[in-house]
């Protein structure tokens, strides 16, 4: 009889890093699409509301294919298949290049959304795989890559896409080029570790499962808690520029860099959470985090410009930190469908965000947007439902 020997696989910093740095380049372009909406509005003549259909149709993909892929991934892992969306994204932001009506822009913007579905199950998955067990530093470490992303996106608008055109966004399909060279090495590492995985005992700990009614219960929970930070953010991207134009008269470009400072406290919030969830727990973490933030959310449009700025960065450090706790204790509640959990909470977070902005948008026409501004807050309110989670054994990593 063939034995197996009993070894334990230590934490894969380069694929770690490999896949942040893709998801990086995912997220950048991805929002290249939100940081055009100021170009679109004029040059298309657009409202709020198409420019929240725009959301919607590159978000509402991703609410629907991930948990699909994911759970897809978990019953048949194609090693390949972060290459293929990388390629997916490739050729959207290309066609978003070439779109000259509003119709074309939302196809553009469904492409995006269907590449960026089939990357972040698997990779959410295959840094799970190479965490070694620290599944917060892993976890956050991939988010933080995206955060960054998006985060350079207004930057990048303002620097390159706004002065040269939406045809200028053919160029970053270069990067999106870069990441399939990467994910494909990354897909060699994914290859040899599961034939490791197959002929040791290094499989990862199967962790206990909850009752069926306490999982739905628990899922309903984080469900609303991603409602209320997810909305509460897209509609910050989307809008933020808009809020600050209408508000303090900036410039389109003085507005964007604005953006990108609070989109870079996300960055930095996202990864400060995971490994303090590895520490304290991942309950103690959303806690702090959604509550945290909101008097200052709160407080935050009636505000000088000073101030707006300071708050935006304290709201977006402090708010960021729960969503890879969420993520980590999501795949704890179901520990066999690690894929399919992280494609649902991605895919759910995304899809409710932009159904929120697109919402929020359509209220900003009626109301102004400094009136959605002043009430949008409110939803952090939702953050006092963490008081029902299940305190379950495994929340925190010993």
């Amino acid at each position: 009889m063939a034995t197996h020997k009993k070894i334990l696989i230590p934490t894969s910093y380069s694929v770690i890093l490999a896949v942040s740095g893709t998801h990086l380049i995912n997220d950048l372009i991805q929002f290249l699409l939100p940081a055009l909406y100021p170009v679109f509005k004029s040059q298309y003549a657009l409202n709020y509301f198409q420019l929240g259909l725009l959301t919607l149709a590159q978000q509402i993909t991703a609410c629907i294919l991930q948990p699909i892929m994911g759970l897809y991934g978990d019953l048949k892992p194609k090693p390949y298949s972060l290459a293929v969306s990388m390629t997916v994204v490739a050729f959207g932001i290309v066609m978003l290049a070439m779109a000259d009506s509003f119709m074309l822009l939302l196809v553009s913007a469904t492409i995006l959304g269907i590449g960026s579905a089939l990357f972040h199950p698997e990779a959410s998955r295959v840094c799970r795989m190479a965490s070694g067990g620290k599944l917060g530093f892993a976890q956050s470490s991939f988010q933080v890559g995206g955060n960054t992303g998006t985060a350079l996106g207004p930057l990048a608008a303002a620097l390159f896409v706004l002065p040269l055109g939406q045809i200028s966004t053919v160029w970053f399909g270069l990067l999106a080029v870069i990441g399939v060279i990467i994910l494909i090495r990354v897909a060699k590492w994914f290859t040899n570790h599961q034939r490791m995985i197959n002929s040791t005992d290094a499989s990862p700990r199967i962790l206990p499962q909850l009752p069926k009614k306490h999982l739905i219960f628990a899922f309903a929970i984080i469900g609303a808690l991603l409602l209320s930070k997810f909305v509460y953010i897209e509609t910050f991207k989307s809008y933020y520029t808009f809020f600050l134009i209408e508000k303090f008269g900036l410039a389109i470009q003085e507005a964007q860099t604005l953006l990108f400072v609070f989109l870079g406290a996300i960055a930095v919030g996202t990864f400060v959470g995971g490994p303090i969830g590895d520490r304290i727990g991942r309950k103690k973490v959303i806690w702090g985090s959604i509550l945290g933030a909101l008097p200052f959310a709160l407080i935050l449009p009636h505000m000088t410009l000073a101030g707006t700025i300071a708050l935006s960065i304290i709201v977006g450090l402090i708010l960021a930190s729960a969503f890879s706790a969420i993520v980590v204790y999501a795949q704890e509640l179901l520990p066999q469908k690690v894929g399919m959990v992280a494609g649902l909470v991605f895919g759910f977070a995304f899809g409710v965000g932009a159904l929120g902005a697109a919402a929020l948008g359509a209220a900003a026409d009626l109301v102004g947007m400094q009136q959605v501004f002043n009430y949008m807050s409110g939803l952090l309110l939702l953050g006092f439902l963490t008081l029902f989670l299940p305190d379950i054994a495994w929340a925190k990593e010993d």
